[in-house]
């Protein structure tokens, strides 16, 4: 099989995969774009039915494309995402191949790299001098081992295959969870009126509103959004760490758990393991409930700062004040007995990356690099959360992002990445906690769960299939 060649490969046709063909297209740079499914697919499949974005519309900037509606503050809902998207590729035409899987991915001897393709006529090897791989970090979906121990009458899913609660069998829903994902589809069935039991892990949460602005738009004045994460208390493990939990439904609100359970909802802490009918939990949902709680406050605190600092005036703020308080952590629960016939799974998602056999991967799978840029010349990621700032995963980095890794492809790097003032984060005792969120585990130990992998963002969590 003769190989096909080409200057440079794009794996995954997300938003991140499309960031970089505009600038590669922009830059006269012969490439291709290989998707294994179709463009920006994952919007439409992998997100509920009520999905709507947290972040507000204005942050939707993709290279030479921008939300234009009339509602920037407002939240997108998941078919006018879609319909955003689609309307992208049109307006420059990339090289995307649908249907193409990259199989497997190699250096090659003298430089460049050998990409195995499974395409609908085939299988086909291509050859590229520079590889860049956008297909996001959110691959496998975590899973308990002990899950299968489970009665089998009890339907299990993973929150990407959550629809709505009409999918589901009658009775009474367990979501295992509470990042963006878990905690805004125990909404969406709370507001359905099932009955919602929700296993709370270390996910912070965070105003939606405050002092007359959404918090986003404060944190990006505040530069928040385009600070490199080596500059935060931490540096790197900013990128081991799980979003607050918010939500845009109904023209956004917070998520107040508390809330919830003086609604009816059944809150318990972390759950450590389970077998036939019965699951058991850590004592943790006081401490998992006043923690989120904090940061929520630290970042109101951060913002009257940021404020104070710079002589604006707002509306007065108020910090939040607990709602209901548990009379006990409990501890145990018998699933027959709560009628509960469905757990959903939503502690998050692993990479998966053994397709590519490169030498970049950390021991937990992860790619290591600076900025997107691996130690291996002409190999790049894009679209992973935290890759330079707390809006690269996100639609409000990526464009930038793909503008850097674009220069270091032809060459023209010292203009690359511009576009916005980089920032320090603001002071404040609690900003290493409120800005990167809770510790994770990233490869839980036999049956323990104790926190939550790094999960869903609902802003974008995957950039791209390859």
């Amino acid at each position: 099989m003769t190989p096909r060649g080409v200057a440079a490969a794009v794996v995954g046709g997300g938003q991140a995969g499309l960031a970089a063909s505009w600038h590669l297209t922009r830059s006269g740079v012969d490439h291709v774009v290989f998707e294994a499914q179709t463009v920006a697919h994952e919007w439409a499949d992998t997100r509920w039915d009520n999905f709507t974005l947290v972040t507000p519309n204005w942050h939707c900037q993709l290279p030479g494309y921008a939300y234009s509606g009339d509602d920037p503050d407002g939240f997108m809902t998941r078919d006018e995402v879609v319909e955003w998207l689609a309307g992208y590729a049109p307006t420059f035409g990339p090289p995307v191949r649908e249907h193409a899987r990259v199989t497997a991915f190699a250096q090659r001897p003298g430089g460049g790299f050998v990409l195995i393709v499974a395409g609908q006529e085939g299988e086909e090897t291509w050859e590229a001098d520079s590889v860049v791989i956008a297909t996001g970090g959110y691959h496998r979906p975590v899973v308990p081992p002990w899950a299968g121990a489970i009665d089998p009458a009890v339907t299990q899913l993973e929150s990407a295959h959550y629809k709505s609660a009409a999918q589901l069998p009658e009775g009474a829903v367990l979501v295992v969870g509470s990042g963006q994902s878990g905690a805004q589809i125990a909404e969406d069935l709370h507001l359905e009126r099932r009955q919602v039991h929700l296993a709370v892990g270390n996910a912070p949460r965070v105003a939606r509103f405050y002092r007359g602005k959404d918090v986003m738009t404060w944190l990006a004045e505040m530069g928040l959004y385009d600070t490199p994460v080596q500059q935060y208390p931490g540096g790197l493990a900013a990128r081991e760490k799980t979003n607050h939990y918010v939500t845009g439904r109904d023209g956004g609100r917070d998520i107040d758990l508390r809330q919830f359970a003086a609604e009816g909802m059944r809150l318990y802490g972390a759950l450590d393991g389970g077998r036939g009918t019965r699951l058991t939990f850590r004592p943790s949902l006081t401490q998992s409930l006043d923690k989120a709680d904090s940061v929520y406050n630290s970042i109101c605190a951060d913002i009257d700062r940021y404020l104070e600092r710079e002589g604006i005036r707002a509306p007065a703020g108020r910090h939040y004040q607990p709602v209901w308080v548990p009379e006990t952590d409990p501890v145990n629960l018998e699933l027959a007995e709560a009628g509960i016939t469905t757990i959903i799974w939503a502690i998050g998602y692993r990479p998966d990356y053994r397709w590519a056999k490169v030498g970049v991967f950390d021991g937990t799978g992860h790619p290591t690099h600076t900025r997107g840029v691996t130690a291996i010349p002409g190999l790049y990621f894009l679209g992973l959360p935290w890759l330079h700032t707390w809006g690269s995963g996100r639609f409000h980095g990526i464009a930038r992002d793909a503008e850097h890794i674009v220069s270091r492809i032809v060459g023209t790097e010292s203009g690359a990445g511009t576009g916005s003032k980089e920032h320090r984060p603001p002071d404040g005792a609690a900003v290493a906690d409120w800005i990167a969120g809770a510790d994770w585990i990233a490869s839980p130990v036999g049956a323990t769960m104790a926190t939550e992998p790094r999960g869903m963002q609902a802003a974008g969590h995957t950039a791209g299939s390859r």
